[in-house]
């Protein structure tokens, strides 16, 4: 009779250790993340279910669940949309920015959003991105912002930077990919056409001063040629020249050449 109610009783504990360990599971939070213990159901469900873990956890997959935070640079490119400026003008901007989860944060992020880091960035952290620039551009004119783009951009970049640090994020970059309005990109095109033609028709001037210039030195030297010349060339020069010429042939047909031709 022992003997069978032992044999029982070891079965028993046998099947509640065996249940115990298949109700639990266990899961290893790799480096550059933190882990999240949530607990599911219980007293404890609410703000306080959710706690910070690292290293090897064990926990009830019944009743508990374990997120992974990512603690590294992430780097998120947004899809383009249109926001206007002050004066009215519609701006394009495609932004990119890479963020991280500050250390110790993540459990407060999950209890305030339910959920993970992917589903936050493309929902709260893409609407704290939105609303950075619409803030800033309803405080510049369209000239201001091209006149002040740099300037502009930090301000949204500082801007952006606290409301995500607010909520427990670290802005590390962010690129705005601001595109001008249409109106805009047509009349600065025409403005560098036209600066282009002017330097154009500037250096054709100055090619045509040059020539210009060129041909008077040239005439100039010309004239000058034949004025020395002219005062040169004597009758006695001429002479001599008409003698060192002469091959001393009779000319075939005309008159019989004289030694001295008369040049006056």
């Amino acid at each position: 009779m022992n003997t069978r109610i032992f044999t029982w009783t070891a079965i028993v504990v046998l099947l509640f250790l065996f249940s115990v360990t298949a109700m639990t599971s266990c899961t290893r939070i790799d480096a550059g993340h933190e882990g999240i213990l949530v607990k599911l159901y219980g007293s404890e469900k609410g703000v306080q279910d959710v706690s910070l873990v690292t290293g090897r956890v064990w926990y009830n997959p019944l009743t508990e669940e374990v997120f992974e935070f990512p603690t590294y640079v992430q780097t998120v490119d947004y899809n383009p949309f249109s926001v206007n400026a002050k004066d009215g003008s519609v701006f394009t901007v495609d932004p990119t920015i890479s963020f991280r989860v500050m250390p110790g944060e993540s459990p407060r992020i999950f209890s305030k959003y339910r959920k993970e880091i992917g589903q936050i960035t493309e929902t709260t952290l893409y609407n704290y991105t939105r609303d950075a620039f619409r803030i800033q551009f309803n405080q510049y004119s369209t000239d201001s912002i091209i006149s002040n783009r740099q300037s502009f951009e930090d301000k949204v970049q500082a801007a952006l930077g606290d409301a995500l640090r607010k909520e427990g994020f670290e802005l590390e970059q962010m690129t705005s990919g601001l595109q001008y309005p249409d109106v805009i990109v047509q009349a600065v095109n025409l403005k560098n056409k036209a600066v282009q033609q002017a330097m154009q028709v500037e250096n054709e001037l100055k090619v045509a001063e040059a020539q210009a210039r060129k041909k008077i030195v040239e005439a100039e030297a010309e004239a000058r040629a034949n004025e020395l010349r002219q005062r040169t060339l004597t009758p006695l020069l001429i002479q001599q020249q008409f003698i060192e010429k002469w091959d001393g042939r009779t000319p075939l047909y005309g008159n019989s050449p004289t030694f001295f031709k008369n040049v006056e």
